[in-house]
């Protein structure tokens, strides 16, 4: 496999306006981690991602119903990665898919599903957790405090919005896009059809795509 372009690969930036440095490309796990590839490519992928400066790694509760996240952490802990100020991890956090009775707040809410990614993660803290979307229930208040919160306890650096509408977004944020090669289809790599170990050749997830 062809390395990355050092122009990509060796690129860094601070996220936003926090000294959290990050490569300017990022290595996700929706849909392969812990569903479509076996543990063994998904390790190979990181490391060849790692090995070429990529040190943003994205993971989420919900990808192969956690599966992708023990996949994620159990490399990351067999590789010996894991540094405070060296290599980032981001980690989705969806409020609204968490199990919940209509009694809970959405600290609870907040607390519990981070608890169970860290949990599976095999780490005590993630540098990023992400508030997936809006909730209409809460008032922003509550979010902020929330987010806050697991933030004084240790539990993440700091926090961030996933496709947030930019009218719920105040300026002055650091932006992470999601999906940025259309799963590859803006990379050429089926301009002359479908190729049998690509992604569109394997077998269709069984998870539900994120909403738009």
């Amino acid at each position: 496999m062809k390395p990355f372009p050092l122009s990509l690969s060796h690129a860094h930036r601070n996220l936003g306006k926090s000294g959290l440095r990050v490569s300017c490309l990022g290595l996700g796990t929706w849909v392969t981690f812990g569903s479509q590839i076996s543990d063994e490519m998904a390790e190979s992928l990181m490391t060849i991602a790692y090995e070429n400066g990529i040190n943003l790694f994205d993971t989420a509760e919900v990808y192969a119903s956690g599966r992708a996240e023990i996949t994620l952490g159990s490399i990351i802990k067999k590789k010996g990665w894991r540094a405070e100020t060296e290599r980032g991890l981001s980690r989705k956090h969806i409020i609204e898919a968490c199990d919940a009775v209509d009694d809970k707040s959405d600290d609870v809410i907040t607390h519990a599903g981070l608890r169970g990614s860290l949990s599976r993660l095999q780490l005590e803290y993630v540098d990023i957790v992400f508030a997936n979307r809006t909730d209409v229930n809460s008032p922003m208040e509550e979010v902020v405090r929330a987010m806050t919160f697991v933030i004084n306890q240790g539990m993440a650096m700091y926090w961030g919005t996933s496709r947030w509408s930019a009218m719920e977004i105040m300026v002055r944020v650091g932006a992470m896009t999601w999906s940025p090669l259309a799963c590859g289809l803006i990379t050429g790599k089926y301009n002359e059809g479908v190729p049998d170990c690509s992604r569109a050749a394997m077998k269709v997830s069984d998870q539900p795509a994120p909403p738009n």
